[in-house]
């Protein structure tokens, strides 16, 4: 016999992938009750042992710009006690499902169930949800659930197609918003699903047989010459997918049969018959194979905002701003594997300046919260990959580290709504900056909102420190004391030719010396004299890719004689100097040469990133976003205690870093200090690092170098210094200490005792506030 059970919380979140389980963390770490109810034994969605895609995010395409907030602290948490590598599919395991139970766990306010599915809404006429029905498996439970918000996290729009919603299926034609990568005609056509497989290699010979109901590979032009690359044996590919001609929701366990069968299917033309990759596949033994699809679309439930294909490729700027991406405009060919051809970037190659990489390269871009608010019913908010876009735009915001951001915004929003005594409609306009600003506080990134909390004590403080270094520049042959920012193999990287086939720029912060000259380290193999164009272009972030119609500061033709290695110099005129903006960036271009080599860095300066010219007057991150040889004369101050205080938390406008000189043998410290006292009672830190690349990137055990290992707080308040705060072991970049006891405190010092290997310390912000 079922038994049913009623209860009651302030908030209700369907679904446990990442996007809904940083809305239910978010919303109950600021004092809501919440309930997490996720179909999964597991919290993460695709993400999560079941399914095993990597998380991806705006750092795959851009420099510094991985997402931060809760998904941060579960990557970054991950990394520090997993010993599995990380690949991009195939390899997730159980540590990271255990990562984010332990979360859900030790979150106060928050009560989850898994292995229960929403079976049912109950309205309170046509605008207002009461309760969700939902059933236990293997439990004979039926739940339920009441509450005064709710969020569908289900990816299927599963509470919002019950309560009535209107959604979208396909794509829509191009003429009906004009987006580039809307097909002329709108169609019923989705992305389709994927599982993934993983291999070991048992270190001898192992046969595999396929059985009998697998679907048979023959023709290798079905894989290289449709975009199906082997990039590697061990893990899944994400163009093992199907969609089309079955439904994506009520055709999934059909889905699930079919995609086994050619992943079984295409294992078996890996192991038996490709000539070269059964070789390489010989003591390869197949270890796992997926059984729950992973979904890429199907229901995007209507919101208060439609968002378009233009708005992430024109970088549109929204007043309700409460998340971004920066993945590209990744559209897979309905069909997957019962298609012509793969997903077109991977059709071509991934070439980086055709046609249709430039127009789909986009971001970092805002994301506003009204495609999370449901236009037909009051108390419903969406998050992931069911929110308010086109078809086309759902190509960028659909990747999971987007998603995860957008929960989160969700959760907070609903969180403030219930505190504030409004509905979640009315946010946009009575608290949209109190909702930023706790985003903020709490870890987060937005583009186009700077932190200003009038309750942060420490804007009012002024900041020193035992030293800051300056930044000269780096060259080839620079060496990488930390071990952590080094891009790929350094003898590899040596041998490599990097022509100025294109053009390039390097990003260089302006400190408050006069910059007098600039020179950057060129081969010339030609065996004559060449001429390279350089300029100087003013940028307003390490973003900002544009090629041309930004302004030009300074140009001149750089003479490179034959040789290797040469450091040419530009001598700049007071003039030129004088139009640069201390505190900000500008670019150095090298303009297309290809007789002419500009060598990479062997060493990466934080915030110094690098880009080259793609095409249509845009840029996109050169390699990793590593810094390209330069030198500055005199070294920029750039790294000043004052950074600390930007209300930026990563390098974006400017450093917004503060970073000790590793030549100082005095232990590094920064000093805050009042002209009046202030009662302090919670201290949070952001310290750098897990931002220039993207998660997979990270191998196992992972530490950041640049995040302090050790540090204490010590607290002045007349009576000499007292240590309110010591920790060892630390591995998180964002860290809040709440004391015993409120303090009434002139001065506040943090000292850096050690890192995870970086020789300099280094802190994007300390805040300081006198109650919760």
């Amino acid at each position: 016999m079922v038994q049913t059970r009623q209860e009651h919380y302030d908030i209700v979140v369907c679904g446990g992938g990442l996007a809904g389980f940083c809305a239910a963390v978010a919303a109950a770490r600021l004092g809501s009750t919440v309930c997490l109810i996720g179909d999964r034994p597991v919290f993460g969605g695709n993400s999560s042992s079941e399914i095993r895609v990597t998380p991806h995010g705006a750092a795959a395409f851009h420099a510094y710009a991985r997402e931060t907030g809760i998904i941060s602290e579960l990557l970054i948490e991950e990394r520090s006690v997993n010993h599995e590598t990380i690949r991009e599919n195939g390899w997730t395991n159980s540590v990271w499902d255990m990562t984010l139970y332990h979360m859900a766990v030790s979150t106060p306010n928050l009560t989850f169930y898994l292995n229960t599915s929403v079976t049912g809404v109950q309205m309170d006429g046509s605008r207002t949800i009461r309760s969700v029905t939902a059933r236990m498996t293997g439990a004979e439970t039926e739940l339920r659930i009441g509450g005064q918000i709710f969020m569908d996290c289900t990816g299927d729009g599963v509470v919002a197609d019950a309560a009535g919603c209107e959604w979208r299926w396909g794509s829509e034609s191009r003429e009906e918003f004009e987006e580039p990568h809307a097909p002329l005609a709108a169609s019923n056509d989705t992305m389709g699903s994927s599982i993934h497989f993983k291999a070991r290699d048992i270190g001898r010979p192992v046969p595999f047989k396929a059985p009998e109901w697998t679907v048979r590979y023959e023709d290798p032009a079905f894989f290289a010459g449709q975009g199906r690359h082997f990039y590697e044996l061990e893990s899944g590919y994400w163009w093992i997918e199907i969609g089309v001609p079955w439904n994506t929701v009520y055709d999934q366990e059909k889905i699930r049969h079919e995609l086994t069968r050619h992943t079984l299917g295409i294992w078996d033309y890996i192991k038996n018959r490709d000539p070269i990759l059964k070789e390489r596949a010989a003591h390869l033994a197949l270890d796992w194979i997926g059984q729950v699809p992973g979904k890429r679309e199907s229901r995007r439930i209507m919101g208060r905002y439609l968002m378009t294909e233009h708005d992430p490729a024109g970088k549109t700027v929204f007043p309700d701003e409460i998340a971004y991406g920066g993945w590209f405009i990744d559209l897979h060919t309905a069909g997957g594997l019962l298609a012509g051809s793969a997903e077109p970037s991977s059709a071509e190659g991934y070439k980086e300046t055709t046609e249709y990489a430039v127009k789909s390269y986009c971001g970092p871009y805002g994301i506003p919260l009204r495609i999370l608010l449901a236009k037909d019913v009051d108390n419903l908010m969406m998050a992931g990959r069911n929110v308010s876009v086109t078809h086309a735009a759902l190509g960028t915001v659909r990747v999971m580290a987007t998603t995860a951001l957008m929960g989160q915004a969700a959760g907070t929003a609903v969180a403030i709504a219930l505190r504030q005594g409004i509905g979640v409609a009315e946010v946009t306009e009575r608290c949209i900056g109190e909702v930023q600003q706790q985003l903020l506080r709490d870890g987060c990134f937005l583009p186009n909102v700077r932190g200003c909390d009038p309750e942060d004590l420490a804007r009012r403080a002024r900041v020193t420190a035992s030293s800051s270094e300056p930044v000269q520049g780096a060259g080839p042959d620079s060496l990488d004391p930390t071990g952590g920012f080094i891009l790929g193999d350094r003898e590899e990287r040596r041998r490599s030719k990097e022509p100025l086939n294109h053009r390039r720029g390097q990003w260089i912060a302006v400190g408050p010396e006069r910059i007098r000259s600039l020179s950057v380290c060129l081969t010339n193999d030609s065996g004559s004299e060449q001429t390279v164009a350089a300029e100087l272009v003013d940028v307003e972030h390490i973003w900002d890719y544009r090629s041309r119609g930004s302004a030009r500061l300074a140009q001149a033709e750089l003479v490179v004689p034959p040789g290797k290695k040469q450091w040419i110099r530009w001598e700049l005129s007071p003039d030129e100097t004088a139009l640069m903006r201390p505190g900000r960036y500008i670019r150095l271009d090298l303009l297309p040469c290809p007789s002419v080599e500009w060598h990479i860095a062997g060493t990466v300066i934080p915030g110094h990133t690098s880009a080259y010219e793609m095409g249509d007057g845009r840029m996109r991150r050169y390699r990793d976003g590593g810094t390209l040889s330069y030198r500055v004369t005199p070294p920029q101050s750039c790294f000043s205690a004052e950074n600390v205080l930007s209300g930026i938390t990563r390098p974006y406008d400017y450093t917004n870093l503060w970073r000790s000189d590793p030549a100082d043998s005095m232990q590094p410290w920064m000093e805050m200090e009042w002209k009046e006292a202030q009662t302090i009672s919670i201290i949070e830190v952001t310290f750098p690092g897990h931002l220039l690349r993207e998660y997979h990137n990270y191998p196992p055990f992972y530490r950041d170098p640049q995040t302090a290992k050790d540090y204490c707080i010590e607290v002045w308040n007349g009576d000499g210094w007292r240590e309110v705060v010591r920790v060892e072991g630390n591995v998180q970049c964002k860290v809040r200490h709440k004391l015993d006891e409120a303090i009434c405190i002139d001065k506040l010092r943090l000292s850096i005792l050690a890192t995870w290997g970086d020789p300099a310390a280094g802190v994007y912000e300390i805040r300081c506030y006198g109650s919760q």
